[in-house]
Protein backbone atom coordinates (compact mmCIF):
# COMPACT_ATOMS: atom_id res chain seq x y z
CA UNK A 1 0.00 0.00 0.00
CA UNK A 2 1.71 3.71 -0.79
CA UNK A 3 0.97 6.58 1.15
CA UNK A 4 -1.17 8.36 -1.91
CA UNK A 5 -3.60 4.92 -2.38
CA UNK A 6 -4.04 4.13 1.45
CA UNK A 7 -7.28 5.63 1.60
CA UNK A 8 -8.25 4.19 -1.90
CA UNK A 9 -9.86 1.03 -1.36
CA UNK A 10 -11.76 0.48 -4.64
CA UNK A 11 -9.81 -1.26 -7.06
CA UNK A 12 -10.33 -1.47 -10.44
CA UNK A 13 -8.92 -3.03 -14.00
CA UNK A 14 -6.97 -1.21 -16.84
CA UNK A 15 -5.87 -3.07 -19.79
CA UNK A 16 -1.75 -2.46 -19.54
CA UNK A 17 -1.56 -1.41 -22.90
CA UNK A 18 -3.31 1.70 -21.66
CA UNK A 19 -1.09 2.14 -19.13
CA UNK A 20 2.83 4.68 -19.62
CA UNK A 21 5.68 4.31 -17.95
CA UNK A 22 7.53 7.42 -19.12
CA UNK A 23 10.47 6.40 -16.66
CA UNK A 24 12.12 3.18 -17.83
CA UNK A 25 12.25 0.71 -15.15
CA UNK A 26 15.31 -1.11 -12.95
CA UNK A 27 14.28 -4.65 -12.32
CA UNK A 28 14.94 -7.80 -10.07
CA UNK A 29 14.47 -10.36 -12.76
CA UNK A 30 13.93 -13.05 -10.30
CA UNK A 31 11.13 -10.92 -8.62
CA UNK A 32 9.61 -10.29 -11.65
CA UNK A 33 9.37 -14.20 -12.29
CA UNK A 34 8.17 -15.06 -8.96
CA UNK A 35 5.00 -12.59 -9.75
CA UNK A 36 4.60 -14.17 -13.42
CA UNK A 37 4.08 -17.59 -11.50
CA UNK A 38 1.83 -15.84 -9.04
CA UNK A 39 -0.19 -14.86 -11.89
CA UNK A 40 -0.24 -17.99 -13.68
CA UNK A 41 -1.50 -19.38 -10.39
CA UNK A 42 1.70 -21.38 -9.84
CA UNK A 43 3.16 -19.41 -6.86
CA UNK A 44 6.52 -20.04 -5.51
CA UNK A 45 6.82 -21.37 -1.99
CA UNK A 46 6.38 -18.52 0.96
CA UNK A 47 4.92 -15.75 -1.74
CA UNK A 48 2.88 -13.15 -0.09
CA UNK A 49 0.45 -13.17 -2.81
CA UNK A 50 -3.07 -14.84 -3.58
CA UNK A 51 -2.25 -16.95 -6.58
CA UNK A 52 -3.48 -15.64 -9.73
CA UNK A 53 -3.75 -12.10 -8.24
CA UNK A 54 -0.82 -8.97 -7.00
CA UNK A 55 -1.51 -6.05 -5.27
CA UNK A 56 -2.89 -2.96 -7.08
CA UNK A 57 -0.76 -1.09 -8.91
CA UNK A 58 -1.01 3.22 -7.92
CA UNK A 59 -2.26 4.55 -11.15
CA UNK A 60 -2.37 8.20 -11.83
CA UNK A 61 -5.59 9.33 -14.13
CA UNK A 62 -5.44 12.75 -16.21
CA UNK A 63 -8.40 13.49 -18.34
CA UNK A 64 -7.28 16.31 -20.32
CA UNK A 65 -9.66 19.71 -21.66
CA UNK A 66 -10.45 17.80 -25.33
CA UNK A 67 -11.78 14.89 -22.75
CA UNK A 68 -8.80 12.10 -24.16
CA UNK A 69 -7.45 10.06 -20.85
CA UNK A 70 -3.90 9.23 -19.62
CA UNK A 71 -3.43 6.86 -17.29
CA UNK A 72 0.66 6.60 -15.87
CA UNK A 73 2.73 4.70 -13.54
CA UNK A 74 5.40 5.29 -11.65
CA UNK A 75 5.64 2.66 -9.26
CA UNK A 76 4.85 -0.59 -9.44
CA UNK A 77 6.86 -1.52 -12.17
CA UNK A 78 7.81 -5.21 -11.21
CA UNK A 79 4.07 -6.16 -10.81
CA UNK A 80 3.72 -3.84 -15.11
CA UNK A 81 6.27 -6.43 -16.33
CA UNK A 82 4.79 -9.55 -14.77
CA UNK A 83 1.68 -8.59 -16.22
CA UNK A 84 2.91 -7.91 -19.33
CA UNK A 85 5.35 -11.25 -19.17
CA UNK A 86 2.88 -13.53 -18.55
CA UNK A 87 0.30 -12.15 -21.34
CA UNK A 88 -2.35 -10.98 -19.12
CA UNK A 89 -3.92 -8.09 -20.23
CA UNK A 90 -5.92 -6.51 -17.72
CA UNK A 91 -3.88 -4.76 -14.66
CA UNK A 92 -5.45 -4.72 -10.85
CA UNK A 93 -5.28 -0.85 -10.07
CA UNK A 94 -6.52 2.07 -7.43
CA UNK A 95 -6.93 4.60 -9.98
CA UNK A 96 -5.97 8.18 -8.06
CA UNK A 97 -7.60 11.70 -10.84
CA UNK A 98 -4.44 14.03 -10.86
CA UNK A 99 -3.96 17.85 -12.35
CA UNK A 100 -1.69 18.34 -15.00
CA UNK A 101 0.02 20.52 -12.68
CA UNK A 102 0.24 17.25 -10.35
CA UNK A 103 2.27 15.32 -13.00
CA UNK A 104 4.24 18.06 -13.66
CA UNK A 105 5.96 17.16 -9.95
CA UNK A 106 6.61 13.75 -11.70
CA UNK A 107 7.61 15.02 -15.76
CA UNK A 108 8.24 18.29 -15.29
CA UNK A 109 8.76 20.23 -18.55
CA UNK A 110 7.82 17.08 -20.60
CA UNK A 111 4.65 16.63 -19.53
CA UNK A 112 2.81 18.90 -22.14
CA UNK A 113 4.92 16.67 -25.05
CA UNK A 114 2.97 13.30 -23.31
CA UNK A 115 -0.60 14.69 -23.19
CA UNK A 116 -0.74 17.21 -26.46
CA UNK A 117 -0.95 20.02 -24.89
Amino acid sequence: MSLQSRNIHATRTLPLALILRPIPPVLDDSKVDNMVCTLQKNPPAGTEFEPGTLPPVDILHYQSPAGKDFYFAFGGCHRLQAYGRAQVEDVNCKVLKVTKSMLKVYLGGSVDAIVGE
